[in-house]
């Protein structure tokens, strides 16, 4: 039975989690009609509500912030109806809960915008990569650069998609500025080309991250925003910044500036190597006032030992909480895991979602 700092209880903001292990956000593609959260994710969620603090799926705050099909909203009635069925299940089994907020920018498709419209993008420059979209893989379409009078729209979409995460009961809100999305690509000089404030030097090309942070933060209160940066991730043919280290460091300072509750690294490349490009996570650890979330091909000994040197304050897994709801329970008894069915990943319906056991339920039918 471990000791290790990975299971005792940290204090997040007003929330005290119960142990240092984060569900990370794992896109699941199963949302039904309205983009409404599938009630089969009340099951899912609640089955995981032993990790110290689950994050959702990735969830657009506007119909133009979809990239993918059957991911789930949170700008309709119905959708918050949906996500408080979750939060509601998650919060009875003792779990906390935020929810990632989702514009994919460019990375979308004609057919899952407002009227077949182009997606929008900082500038008008394609992705080279797909999408999934009327249940096959397709190219992303030519974005448009989105407009300067279309910003504030942009973020007010921001503001009220927290507002309704805290009514859906939401614990907080997690800002998605990583693996090559919108703001991402706003804050990369690879894919923004702008001449106006929003492009050009670092600090314009921050600006729409640091824009919406603030909104978020006024509408809800920074003990209850945290962020997902990505500083060196190739995902979604966001070529790295011609100066990543810089560009990271001044918006980490402007985001520790808004006292944000946490700041969640995807260390390395998305799913990926760690160590694709050099990048100093201390730097950014240093420069943090809140908590700090490591993230990327952890496994227990490296949680461990992260936590020790006090490099990170809470570690945040992705697929093992896939195939192993009580994935804390393993970790902690140094039982093995749940092998993760990749063809069930996204899309479908309760196999490989809800259905893989816990170690109870293992004993139980070998018995």
């Amino acid at each position: 039975m471990s000791t290790s700092k990975l299971f005792e209880p940290y204090k997040l903001g007003p929330i005290t989690l119960s142990n240092r292990t984060v569900m990370a956000p794992l896109t699941r593609n199963r949302a039904i009609a309205g983009l409404v959260p599938n009630p089969l994710a009340v099951e899912y969620y609640a089955q995981r509500a032993s990790a110290g603090l689950l994050i959702t799926e990735a969830s657009q705050i506007s119909q133009q912030g979809q990239g993918y099909q059957d991911t789930p909203g949170i700008y309709s009635k119905e959708q918050i109806g949906g996500w408080k069925k979750v939060t509601d299940a998650v919060h009875a089994k003792g779990g906390h809960i935020f929810i990632q907020l989702w514009h994919v920018g460019r990375i979308s498709h004609t057919d899952l915008q407002p009227n077949n419209g182009k997606p929008v993008a900082p500038s008008a420059i394609r992705a080279k990569g797909k999408t999934y979209v009327n249940n096959t893989f397709t190219e992303t379409s030519e974005p448009r650069a989105l407009e300067l009078s279309e910003i504030p729209e942009l973020i007010e979409d921001y503001r009220v998609a927290a507002k309704n995460a805290i009514e859906a009961g939401f614990d907080g809100v997690e800002i998605h500025a990583a693996n090559g999305y919108l703001l991402e690509q706003f804050a990369r000089d690879s894919t923004n080309k702008r001449t106006d404030e929003y492009g050009g030097s670092i600090e314009n090309r921050a600006r729409l991250m640091l824009e919406v942070t603030k909104a978020v933060v006024k509408e809800i209160g920074a003990d209850r925003t945290g962020i997902r940066i990505s500083p060196v991730t190739p995902a979604n043919d966001a070529a790295i910044d011609s100066d990543p280290q810089k560009l990271f460091d001044y918006i980490v300072d402007g985001l520790s500036a808004e006292k944000l509750v946490y700041l969640h690294v995807v260390e390395g490349a998305t799913g990926g190597p760690r160590d694709n490009a050099p990048f100093d996570y201390a730097s950014l650890r240093k420069r943090f006032k809140g908590a700090y979330i490591g993230n990327n091909a952890y496994d227990l000994a490296l949680a461990e030992k992260v936590l020790a040197a006090g490099e990170a304050d809470l570690i945040a897994f992705g697929k093992p909480f896939i195939s192993n709801p009580d994935l804390v329970e393993r970790l902690k008894t140094g039982s093995a895991l749940n092998k993760p069915d990749q063809a069930t990943f996204y899309g479908g319906g309760a196999k490989g979602y809800t259905d893989y056991p816990t170690l109870a339920e293992a004993r139980q039918a070998a018995e």
